[in-house]
C-alpha cells in the first residue's frame, strides 16, 4: 500500500477543518452534527474520523488554531523594543487574526468573528474548551503585560497603572471590536486604531 504524504494528510485536515468552521459559524455549534460536516466536506465518516473523534475535538483545534495564530502575530509585532504604539500594535496584530480563514465566507461576510463569537458562548457550558481557551488567553494575556511593562519603562505609558490592567483593557478592546464584526458586519481595522488614537491624544484630567 502506497505511503499517504504528509502534505496530503495536511491537506484533508485543513478541508475538515475549514467546513467545519463555515458550518459552526452558519449555524451554531449546537445546531451543526457530525453528519453535516460530512455533507460538507464531502468525505466518509472514516476519512473524518482519521483526523478528529468528534464535534468537540473539532471545536478545540479550532480554538488552538486560532490562539495559535493570535500567539505568533502577537510575538511578531512585539520584537521591537520598545513596542510600536497600541493604535499600531493592536491594528497589526487585529488584522493578522482577521486574516485567518480569510477566504471563508459565510452569508458574504468571514467566518471568523462569528465563529469566535460562538466559542466564547460555547465556554460557558464546556468546561474543556473553557480550560483550553483560559489557557490560551493566560499565555497572551501575559504578553500584553510584557508590552505595557515595555511602554512604561519607556516613558509611552504612565507607570501609576498596573500593567496587568492597562493589557486587560487592551484586549479587551480587541475583543470588542470583533464582536461588533460578529454582532453589526465587516469594519476595517482603521476604525479601532483611529478610535485608539483619538482616546490616547485626550489630556490628562
Amino acid at each position: 500500500m502506497a505511503r499517504v504524504s504528509q502534505e496530503h494528510l495536511d491537506a484533508r485536515r485543513r478541508q475538515i477543518l475549514d467546513g467545519a468552521a463555515r458550518l459552526f459559524a452558519r449555524n451554531g455549534f449546537h445546531a451543526t452534527s457530525m453528519q453535516d460536516v460530512l455533507k460538507e466536506v464531502d468525505l466518509s465518516a472514516g476519512a473524518v474520523y482519521r483526523y478528529f473523534s468528534g464535534k468537540d475535538e473539532l471545536i478545540a483545534a479550532i480554538v488552538r488554531e486560532v490562539l495559535g495564530e493570535v500567539r505568533a502575530a502577537f510575538e511578531d509585532v512585539t520584537r521591537q523594543s520598545p513596542p510600536p504604539p497600541p493604535d499600531v500594535l493592536v491594528g497589526e496584530v487585529l488584522s493578522r487574526v482577521l486574516g485567518i480563514w480569510e477566504s471563508l465566507n459565510v452569508d458574504a461576510e468571514p467566518v471568523l468573528p462569528r465563529l469566535i463569537m460562538q466559542v466564547w458562548a460555547e465556554t460557558v457550558r464546556n468546561e474543556e474548551l473553557a480550560a483550553v481557551l483560559a489557557e490560551g488567553y493566560e499565555a497572551v494575556g501575559q504578553g500584553w503585560v510584557r508590552v505595557v511593562e515595555a511602554y512604561q519603562e519607556a516613558g509611552m505609558m504612565r507607570s501609576d497603572i498596573p500593567a496587568e490592567h492597562a493589557a486587560r483593557t487592551m484586549v479587551a478592546a480587541v475583543q470588542g471590536f470583533i464582536a461588533q464584526q460578529a454582532l453589526f458586519g465587516p469594519a476595517p481595522v482603521e476604525v479601532l486604531q483611529d478610535g485608539l488614537r483619538g482616546l490616547m491624544s485626550m489630556p490628562d484630567a
